[in-house]
């Protein structure tokens, strides 16, 4: 459950966050129907887990999270991006997303491409416009690498490739790990390692932050494969069994379902050693960490 402390702040910025996204992209000078495409599915709804994994870390260092809104439009961009893209019917081939037919369902396939390719695009764009006065050139410069290496071929591309070569196999442990690290866990990881930039943090920190964002990775999907197996279908917004229906190797086939429930509760405990290690005020990192591993959707 999340506490009243994360509650409060989840809303507050998920709100501004959804206020900046629209705004974002109503500025542009582009032809509506691919504007109304991009903003169709920013706003599906969703958790805004990478959103406010960056606004957390802000906060852990005393920063102010608002600082971070542009790099977490940014973010969610891409992580919007992944999911017009992975319900494609070359890809996933999904019909509904959160509960709302999916984007090529609304607007055909080549709208739906264009828009994931737009929105791509345009967060590179948005997060170069992070304030001068308060972000150096060089900062600026380390989020972008760090930002092209989570969503690429060494990050989330490449994550979605192996899963889509690993269909109707029968993977390792360690070959579903790899699917999982890079095309979930990076972005998360980027989420968190992008507030530890912004905020100044030393490399000791930055290496405890990136081994909470690996553990908090590996947890979100394991319970993403847990949901699938046995969560509500209403709530979920999509079908349950699709990873069975897809023939996609889970955590749950691999281990049991009481094993991979065990298996939550070792990443999640070790996320949260690494988040003691920071010596930060890691309390919001704490409750998000909380609500990955208890989440029903």
């Amino acid at each position: 459950m999340e506490t009243r402390a994360l509650e409060t702040f989840a809303q507050e910025y998920k709100q501004l966050l959804e206020d900046e996204l629209r705004r974002l992209v109503e500025k542009l000078k582009a032809p509506p129907i691919i504007k109304e495409s991009m903003i169709y599915s920013l706003e599906a709804g969703g958790k805004r887990i990478r959103p406010l994994l960056l606004f957390a870390t802000l906060d852990a260092f005393g920063m102010n999270p608002k600082k971070g809104l542009l790099a977490a439009a940014a973010i969610e961009m891409i992580h919007t991006y992944s999911l017009i893209h992975d319900d494609l019917p070359s890809m996933d081939n999904d019909d509904l997303r959160r509960g709302k037919p999916t984007n090529h369902k609304v607007f055909g396939d080549a709208i739906a491409i264009l828009a994931g390719d737009a929105l791509l695009t345009y967060s590179f764009e948005v997060i170069s416009q992070l304030p001068t006065d308060v972000f150096s050139a060089d900062t600026k410069l380390k989020l972008v690498i760090e930002m092209a290496k989570a969503a690429g071929t060494e990050g989330m591309v490449g994550g979605q490739v192996a899963d889509m070569e690993g269909e109707a196999k029968s993977l390792t442990l360690q070959e579903l790990e790899y699917i999982h690290i890079h095309k979930t866990g990076k972005l998360l990881g980027f989420s968190v390692l992008a507030g530890g930039i912004m905020a100044g943090a030393n490399q000791e920190q930055l290496h405890n932050l990136s081994g909470f964002a690996h553990h908090l990775g590996l947890a979100f999907q394991i319970q993403d494969d847990i949901l699938d197996l046995v969560g509500n279908e209403e709530i979920i917004g999509k079908p349950v069994g699709s990873d069975t229906t897809n023939l996609k190797s889970t955590y749950p086939q691999l281990l049991t379902l009481e094993g991979a429930r065990t298996a939550l509760e070792d990443q999640i405990t070790s996320a949260k050693e690494n988040l003691e290690r920071t010596g930060l005020n890691t309390q919001l990192l704490s409750e998000i960490t909380d609500l990955v591993a208890s989440r029903d959707h």
